[in-house]
């Protein structure tokens, strides 16, 4: 008997769990959806579990959108792809609920198992539950129905599909916004899958409505499908019917549709091609650049050479960067960030003298803008502008403005600097870099903010591995073996991390010879955070030096510590008395 009620057990739990009051236990349940399934097998998960499901009208969004999920992925708990309609009316449910995130994920669990179906089944099934969607009295089951057409419409026949692009374009005409709204998203999907006769005819008829709706949030959404759109339809046909529609949306009224105009622009003029780029988008895309809303001007500027790129130089050189100099001073420091950001990408495109001409000064008035985020846009792109216009010619016009951000009250400007010198210092050359910026790398460990001193201890070592131990015998070691008698105990910890930086750089000798001996005299430290931090400094230099040198001056060192009064030195030290113990055994 207990046999026979065992595989009732599971159904029977989960029945009860989706009913109790605790929503944790309800979540649970529907999560062990597909435990349940294979514990029933496929005969009874069809016949009762997916019955069940449908008739669960649970109220909290939690349930449902993990039900929605579950449910995308259940085709073989129900037996395979020839059973997958079971999982369709629980799922026609869920496309129905107020909850948004639930519908997405219905939908999404239904484009999954349409993809999968047989075709007989699309059309016995799946296209008349779209159908239903479509005609429902709530507008939600419309605005889910959007989503389902492009899985539909290619297994449908003929007369069906003409039935649906019918639908669709009543759906576009909707009295809802938010159903136009979603038409308007999901065109170009079901675009992609209309044939080429129709696209032209039925697709763009829906297309025109959709762009001129009196809502600003339905326009937006066709900005996007003009892309796709483009991409379509024969170069011809974008030109008469998707150019025309991009050059009013650049001038629409509301600031939103024209965001949306400059975000996609770039790709709309990789779908016209070249020509009309230059005599329609172009002026376009100049308006947006000088739009009297600071967002639209924002989206255009980020965009400004991915924009130069399609174009030709003299062409950018004549349109585009007036512009950009006016954005160089726009009183939005938003709008000034979003150009610095991609400005230095425009110096390959122009080429050397037009860089040096055109764009320098407006690098030089961006590196001495009063918003920080300015500055670090610019310095961090400088290499892409020394590629075009060489070390000399960059080192005079910007180094001086390099050099005053080094200084900069904001310890991130700093921080962005510190971490571009390396990269500098192999572009200016060993002899350059001694002359303006050595004084600067020293300075910075001495900084008030940590993460400067530590970003400067790095510098160091990579300075050290770009110019070689020799130069850092005579730039770095003298200065940073100074330091060590400095009366701040921050400083004096800045130093030690240094020293464990650069000492595997500097090689067994140096580090013996002259950064081993004050790590060993800062044991003495009056500050047991320095003397904890000498015992791990001396554990890293384990397996740098010989172990002779290990006895002789490690060892005592870290022998003295671990009798220390203070507990984390002590600990700190016998971790290293550790480390080289098991040096020496595995040695």
């Amino acid at each position: 008997m207990a046999m026979v009620d065992e595989p009732l057990y599971p159904i029977a739990v989960l029945i009860d769990e989706l009913k109790n009051d605790d929503i944790q236990l309800r979540l649970n349940s529907i999560r062990r959806l597909s435990t349940i399934a294979r514990a029933l097998g496929e005969e009874r998960t069809r016949k009762e579990l997916i019955p069940f499901l449908s008739e669960n009208n649970d109220d909290d969004d939690e349930v449902l959108l993990a039900m929605a999920e579950e449910l995308g992925v259940f085709i073989p708990y129900v037996g395979g792809v020839e059973h997958a309609h079971v999982l369709l009316p629980p799922l026609e449910t869920l496309c129905t609920v107020e909850e948004t995130c639930v519908r997405d994920k219905a939908v999404e669990s239904l484009c999954r198992i349409g993809s999968q179906m047989r075709e007989s089944d699309l059309v016995d099934w799946f296209i008349p539950l779209v159908k239903r969607l479509a005609a429902g009295e709530w507008f939600t089951a419309r605005v889910s129905s959007c989503g389902l057409f492009h899985i539909a419409y290619p297994s449908a026949p003929d007369t069906l599909k003409a039935e649906l692009r019918s639908i669709y374009s009543q759906l576009c005409q909707d009295d809802m916004p938010m159903v136009r709204r979603a038409a308007a998203t999901n065109l170009g999907k079901f675009a992609a899958t209309v044939e080429a006769a129709h696209l032209k005819t039925d697709i763009m008829s829906m297309f025109e409505d959709l762009t001129q709706d009196d809502q600003d949030s339905v326009r937006l959404l066709a900005v996007e499908s003009c892309a796709s759109l483009g991409k379509l339809l024969e170069p011809q046909d974008c030109i008469a019917h998707v150019l025309p529609v991009i050059v009013n949306f650049s001038q629409d009224k509301s600031w939103r549709v024209r965001y949306m105009v400059a975000n996609q622009l770039y790709e709309l003029c990789e779908a016209v091609g070249p020509e009309p780029t230059k005599t329609d988008l172009v002026p376009a895309y100049v308006r947006l650049l000088r739009d009297n809303e600071a967002e639209v001007r924002i989206a255009a500027a980020g965009k400004v050479t991915k924009f130069c790129h399609i174009l030709n130089p003299e062409l950018a050189v004549q349109h585009i960067l007036p512009c950009v100099k006016d954005l160089s001073s726009d009183s939005s420091q938003h709008v000034r960030s979003a150009l610095a950001s991609v400005i230095m990408g425009m110096a390959p495109v122009l080429g050397k003298d037009a860089t040096i001409e055109q764009l320098l000064p407006i690098f030089l008035s961006l590196l001495k803008d009063e918003f920080p985020d300015v500055r670090l846009n610019i310095i961090s792109k400088l290499d892409q502008v020394n590629q075009v216009i060489g070390i000399d010619l960059l080192s005079q016009s910007l180094l001086p403005a390099i050099v005053e951000l080094a200084e900069d009250r904001h310890w991130r400007v700093r921080l962005a600097i510190i971490e571009y010198i390396p990269l500098l210092a192999s572009q200016l050359g060993v002899g350059f870099f001694d002359d303006k910026l050595g004084s600067l790398c020293m300075q910075w460990l001495q900084d008030k903010v940590y993460s400067i001193r530590d970003a400067a201890a790095n510098n160091l070592k990579r300075l050290a591995e770009e110019f070689g131990p020799d130069w850092a015998m005579q730039h770095i070691i003298p200065q940073v073996l100074e330091m060590f008698n400095n009366p701040h105990y921050l400083y004096r910890m800045t130093i030690l991390r240094a020293t464990s930086l650069l000492a595997p750089v500097m090689g067994a000798e140096i580090t013996c010879s002259k950064l081993l001996p004050p790590v060993v005299n800062a044991a003495k430290d009056r500050v047991p955070n320095i003397k904890f931090n000498v015992a791990k400094v001396l554990q890293s230099l384990i397996p740098i030096v010989d172990q002779s040198v290990v006895e002789k001056s490690i060892r005592p060192a870290l022998v003295e510590l671990s009798e220390d009064p203070d507990v984390d030195v002590r600990f700190f030290a016998n971790e290293a008395l550790h480390a080289i113990d098991n040096a020496m055994v595995s040695g």
